[in-house]
């Protein structure tokens, strides 16, 4: 099992006038982590640099990423990376914007502020476990909906997306051992099941203590 992020969250810290703005967010893919990088770049428009680091698992296996963005070698993008990868998190792109104070910290003050900076996003992280799993589809009567609620709380599984039509459906994810107990005791459940699809095979997140 992996460990990764709930929520994005950011913080910041200041460091002789310069500020170090980081985020850290909940990233599945290289095309993700981009396309979040563009945003938070977009919203810190005026800032001097956007630093950044990110890992995520693939199938072919871990893929890691850094970048100074202009500020000397391997003053930023690595000891971001070096956080990241010392708190053994996965699927997260950490991105630190510098405002710059005035003020030069030279290389050794710059590799303590992105380290500090990165370290502060993720104290106020939540974590969660990353495990392979699926998406299912499942098709309820109205009168069933309350007791499948209650069902998915007891077992943290997690409902994604309700639809309200002449029957409800909702999407759900659950890790294998969820979707074979549940599939496989369809009429011994409190609720009537009208129909169920597998939808995809995904990587999902669980609210477990880690």
């Amino acid at each position: 099992m992996l460990k990764t992020i709930k929520e994005n969250v950011q913080a910041e810290i200041v460091e002789k006038k310069s500020r170090f703005i980081a985020n850290i967010v909940y990233v599945q893919t290289e095309a993700q982590a981009e396309e979040e990088l563009n945003r938070i770049r977009k919203k810190y428009y005026d800032a001097k640099h956007n630093c950044f680091a990110y890992s995520i698992i693939t199938q072919t296996g871990i893929v890691n990423k850094s970048s100074d963005d202009g500020e000397p070698s391997k003053t930023a993008g690595a000891p971001i990376l070096n956080i990241i990868t010392k708190n053994e998190l996965i699927n997260v792109l950490v991105v630190v914007t510098r405002y710059f104070g005035g003020i030069l910290l030279g290389t050794g003050g710059l590799v303590r502020a992105y380290s500090q900076s990165t370290q502060e996003v993720i104290k106020k992280a939540e974590f969660v476990i990353e495990q392979k799993g699926y998406e299912l589809e499942i098709t309820l009567n109205y009168n069933d909906f309350e007791k499948f609620k209650y069902f998915c709380k007891e077992r943290k599984i997690e409902i994604i997306n309700i639809s309200y039509n002449e029957k409800i459906i909702c999407s759900i994810e659950l890790n294998n051992d969820e979707k074979d107990k549940l599939l496989d005791n369809l009429k011994e459940l409190s609720f009537k099941v009208e129909k169920y699809k597998v939808i995809k095979e995904k990587n999902i997140r669980k609210n477990i203590d880690i």
